[in-house]
């Protein structure tokens, strides 16, 4: 249980620095190298975990990743990852509703639907490609940001990667309401999963899945960091600063 657990943390972890390179593009015209005040007591701590997760990520996932995207044709992981993204719908629902942006939520109902319906339960996504209805991504984290709750100061989550108070706060609160945690399962019912066994099961799943589509995309942007905990940090935070924006 302890080694399920322990992967369980892993792929949070990657999912975590993997969503904040998805805004890596924009954020490189925006970066500023120059050297600034931040508030980071912890900063000793957030050294030596950035250090630890590094490892983990770079040495277990990366290659997990490597082999399961030489053994599963790339239609088969875009099918998974379709599911994945659409059973997560309940996140994204409530929290552009908590943002007051009802548009961006009525989109994401129709998105649940149609891809639920007609998309082979979720494995295709009908709504991008044929409706042009792209998914409005939003958690906790930014529902609090939106309503100015600042993000004090910078954490490390062993395995779970960059994050901070606000954030920490929003990743718990998005899991009551996730389908696939078992947080969620005991607060609303769900069927499945139920325990952190499970949980681990899927998440697992989800994160290689993910990571499998460009596993050394991590490595690619931390070789131009001559210092790698500032380096992520600062990445984090400024696209976390850019979600919320927008």
């Amino acid at each position: 249980m302890k080694k399920i657990i322990l992967i369980l943390f892993l792929t949070i972890f990657s999912s975590s620095i993997l969503n904040a390179n998805d805004s890596i593009d924009d954020f490189d015209a925006e970066f500023d190298n120059r050297t600034k005040e931040v508030f980071d007591p912890l900063s000793g701590y957030n050294r030596l975990v950035t250090t630890f997760n590094d490892k983990v990520f770079v040495n277990v996932l990366i290659p997990v990743a490597d082999g399961y995207a030489y053994a599963i044709p790339q239609t088969v992981r875009t099918g998974i990852e379709n599911f994945f993204e659409n059973i997560r719908f309940p996140i994204r629902f409530v929290n552009n509703l908590l943002q007051l942006k009802f548009e961006n939520a009525s989109e994401e109902l129709g998105r649940f639907l149609i891809n639920t319906l007609w998309g082979l339960g979720g494995f295709m996504d009908l709504a991008t490609s044929e409706l042009n209805m792209k998914a409005h991504k939003e958690d906790f984290g930014q529902t609090l940001g939106f309503y100015g709750v600042g993000e004090g100061f910078h954490i490390v989550l062993p395995f779970f990667g960059p994050s901070n108070l606000r954030d920490t706060i929003g990743l718990t609160t998005d899991g009551i309401i996730s389908p696939v945690n078992s947080v969620g399962h005991n607060v609303f019912n769900y069927k499945a999963p139920n325990t952190i066994i499970e949980t681990a099961g899927i998440k697992t799943f989800d994160v290689v899945n993910y990571t499998s589509f460009n596993p050394h995309q991590y490595e690619t942007i931390k070789k131009d960091a001559l210092d790698l905990y500032p380096f992520l940090r600062d990445i984090y935070t400024q696209a976390r600063k850019k979600q919320i924006e927008e």
